[in-house]
């Protein structure tokens, strides 16, 4: 069953527009990896989805067009968001910040920190003193702290040491194996991304040129669109 799909969406900034042709399909239950270069829209069709920018074409939620919402009601949905570059309260400790997107639901103080038990260790550490993949733990733990239906990670794991990565990496292999949550995934990372997803989409200049399973993302297809 569709849970999420874009279909021939556009968007601009200003008079710049960014996506021109954007289509995806995510299943309940599936992850998925949205792929391409730097600058070829893939942040972009996040934005949409969560409607903040104004964006053409259809976007559809469990049957819902989100295009029709605000972003505080497309969350509200259900759909949480782990955004490029963190962002975390950074005068608010560790737990102020999961607890202030707090909703309920299985995701809680004490289950985010089974999952990263770092943030356990320093619940009442302030976030701007953490390390930057202490920092990326917090901010998926805040995004599971709304009890999403949808989680999507906007690059996840980019300019981390390789143990924090693995780290990372475990805890999404564990969302999937263990709570059938569905997930978008945005990363750099094709070895790992193999591991976890069952399908890509990948973005060229702001259009939609491959998707399918992922044992079908042949190095060929990769070299052509992901690779530099």
């Amino acid at each position: 069953m569709t849970f999420l799909s874009l279909n021939k969406v556009s968007a601009s900034y200003g008079s710049s527009q960014v996506l021109f042709d954007v289509s995806l399909e995510l299943g309940t239950g599936e992850v998925v990896a949205l792929l391409g270069r730097n600058g070829m829209g893939k942040s972009t069709s996040v934005k949409s989805i969560f409607q903040m920018i104004s964006a053409k074409g259809e976007i559809v939620f469990e049957g819902k067009d989100l295009t029709r919402l605000g972003s505080h009601e497309v969350a509200r949905l259900g759909i949480g968001l782990v955004p490029e570059g963190r962002r975390c309260f950074g005068k608010l400790t560790v737990n102020e910040n999961l607890l202030a997107a707090a909703r309920p639901g299985y995701w809680q103080i004490n289950t985010v920190a089974e999952l990263f038990p770092r943030l356990g260790e320093r619940s009442k550490q302030i976030a701007s003193s953490l390390s930057g993949g202490e920092q990326q733990m917090l901010a998926i733990g805040r995004a599971l702290m709304t009890n999403p239906k949808l989680l999507i990670l906007d690059e996840a794991t980019e300019g981390l040491a390789p143990i924090v990565r693995q780290e990372i990496w475990a805890a999404i292999s564990k969302l999937k194996l263990e709570t059938g949550l569905s997930l978008l995934v945005i990363d750099k990372s094709i070895k790992e991304l193999r591991k976890v997803c069952d399908k890509a989409v990948i973005l060229e200049r702001g259009s939609t040129v491959w998707q399918g399973e992922m044992k079908g993302l042949t190095q060929k297809i990769t070299q052509k669109y992901v690779g530099v």
